[in-house]
């Protein structure tokens, strides 16, 4: 039995109806590597059983406390059934990317059951008509809720699904995991009274540090909450968010940003990505005669890793927030303005992602409670908060080489994130086999009209790609004509 940390359980109190705080990982597979060419449901049954012990994502399901007067806790499922997590199911017709694209927004649209292991499983066929997947390809969709992923099991599903090689050597034995008897309810108030006693201990000796000129880590409530920050403009997609959502990845190969990388060699995949991701806003609001006259902002989620930290549980992100630069029209200039808001926003740092950890896991549950419902509440601190961003845009290197899962190879990667009332558009950027998959989820209210997003990213990409190239083009022919006029 193992309880959740404060960081953890915020994302557990954060949930709303219709607003859920789960994430969905798309995995797209070529089955002609598998043996015979071909890969059978019950296979990839099978396979998933093998590896049910190698991450307590697979087995592990909440006991709340009553009242909720203490954090919750994690225990081995007596009743884990795996068919119920594994569910095997067929793209409805004409099976092309738009269809899949709908039947995975409903999919990741759907609450995960809070009762039992918190993630879900879904094989899905009939995919012929995707002309650029292989002959045969499947999908796989794996959804958990974020309460389950910290920095030590964020990985977890990736790594215990796959292979570095199509036939891998023998599986070593597989690691053996037992069933917990749900505590009662004697025994669970009993911890929450001695955790409570001294969470409150350590909440106020962490209050005291904090106070400025007493403490020895003074924090203001800007630094965490940044009210001093100038609002974002008002667009369509600060609003309250429905239950529904939409879905529209782009995905384009790392050496078409050559050029950009030659015109601006300072400028990060992630600059460009932003970049991008700012191009096909400014291009679709544009297109309603919506786009404000200042720049839109981003909130973005760093992972931040610390020696100290590893293979404890727990959160540590540091949110940073960026000038999207939608008020400018060339893409280069775009960029090369993007690049300096995250240089400035990296060496900002008010307070580290591990300070803020370690605050919310000192909070008691009833104030972790309380803070996560201020967080994404309609009025007071939380709503000015994210007043002050248009959407959320996080980037996560993929594996780094190919993975196979039963045989079949993965050729494709993306991932689908949570919604908030007033920041109803997320990007995620994954990176795996030399391809970045930008994977934007929204409101589907609030964008009815996918498509022509995802032609929003492809133009904007395309904008960029040829002003580098002409920027470097224009550059070599200065530098060539100024060789020759020394020469002679």
């Amino acid at each position: 039995m193992r309880q959740l940390s404060g960081s953890d359980a915020f994302f557990l109190y954060s949930d709303k109806p219709g607003r859920h705080q789960h994430l969905s990982t798309i995995y797209l597979y070529d089955p002609s590597t598998a043996p015979g060419g071909s890969l059978e449901f019950a296979e990839i049954l099978e396979h998933v059983r093998k590896r049910i012990g190698t991450s307590r994502i697979f087995r592990q399901r909440l006991v709340e406390v009553p009242l909720n007067v203490d954090y919750p806790y994690w225990i081995h499922d007596e009743h884990f059934d795996l068919e119920f997590h594994v569910r095997h199911i067929a793209l409805p017709q004409p099976g092309d990317w738009r269809q899949f694209c709908i039947l995975a927004s409903r999919l990741h649209a759907r609450p995960v059951d809070m009762h039992r292991p918190v993630w879900e499983m879904y094989v899905i066929d009939g995919l012929e008509n995707i002309s650029w997947l292989p002959e045969g390809a499947f999908a796989v969709l794996v959804k958990v809720h974020h309460v389950a992923l910290d920095d030590v099991t964020e990985d977890d599903f990736t790594i215990a699904l796959h292979d570095l090689e199509a036939i891998p050597e023998a599986e070593d034995v597989k690691q053996r995991w037992f069933s917990e008897k749900e505590p009662g309810t004697v025994q669970l108030l009993a911890l929450a009274w001695f955790n409570n006693t001294i969470k409150l201990i350590e909440t106020g000796q962490s209050l005291i540090d904090r106070i400025p000129g007493i403490g020895k880590n003074p924090i203001r409530p800007d630094d965490v909450l940044h009210f001093d920050q100038q609002s974002a403009p008002k667009t369509r997609f600060d609003d309250s968010v429905s239950p529904h959502r939409v879905l529209a990845p782009f995905t384009f190969d790392l050496s078409a940003l050559g050029h950009v990388t030659a015109a601006l060699a300072d400028a990060t995949l992630n600059d460009m990505i932003f970049a991008i991701c700012s191009g096909a806003l400014r291009r679709y609001l544009i297109d309603r005669n919506e786009l404000p006259g200042r720049s839109l902002y981003a909130l973005v989620p760093l992972h931040v890793h610390d020696r100290d930290d590893e293979g404890v549980p727990g959160h540590r992100v540091q949110l940073i927030r960026i000038a999207l630069m939608t008020h400018v029209d060339e893409p280069l200039e775009r960029l090369a303005m993007i690049r300096e808001e995250m240089q400035e926003a990296r060496a900002l740092k008010p307070i580290s992602a591990r300070e803020m950890a370690e605050m919310q896991d000192v909070l008691p549950s009833a104030a972790m409670t309380l803070a996560a419902r201020a967080i994404s509440a309609e009025f007071g601190p939380g709503r000015r908060y994210r007043d002050n961003h248009n959407t959320v845009i996080s980037v996560h290197p993929g594996p780094s080489q190919p993975l196979y899962l039963c045989g079949a190879r993965l050729v494709g990667y993306t991932s689908m994130g949570a919604l908030m009332d007033n920041l109803g558009l997320n990007h995620t950027a994954t990176i795996y086999d030399d391809k970045v998959t930008i994977a934007p989820v929204c409101d589907r209210q609030m964008m009815p009209d996918p498509a022509f997003y995802y032609e929003c990213l492809r133009e904007s990409f395309d904008e960029l790609v040829a002003a580098a190239r002409y920027a470097v083009t224009r550059k070599r022919a200065v530098s060539s004509t100024a060789a020759t006029a020394l020469s002679e």
